[in-house]
């Protein structure tokens, strides 16, 4: 019985410990998706509209181009 408490309450530890470090790895991911998105966005505005044009991008596509880039990452 106690074996059976003990072994119970390891498989409880360790599925704690997974999900925090899931939750965690989530959040690192997420963090790093949203970086990119906002370098993108700051880079992509900080350019003239000729070169943008250039570039054969609109300043309104802007925030999808940043979306497409941070999905990549």
């Amino acid at each position: 019985m106690a074996q059976a408490l003990f072994s119970q309450s390891l498989a409880g530890q360790f599925g704690l410990k997974a999900r925090f470090q899931k939750l965690r790895d989530t959040l690192d991911a997420h963090a790093k998706r949203r970086a990119v998105y906002s370098r993108t966005v700051r880079e992509l505005h900080a350019l003239s509209d000729r070169d943008l044009a250039d570039l054969g991008m609109h300043r309104s596509e802007i925030p999808r181009i940043a979306q497409d880039a941070a999905e990549m990452a």
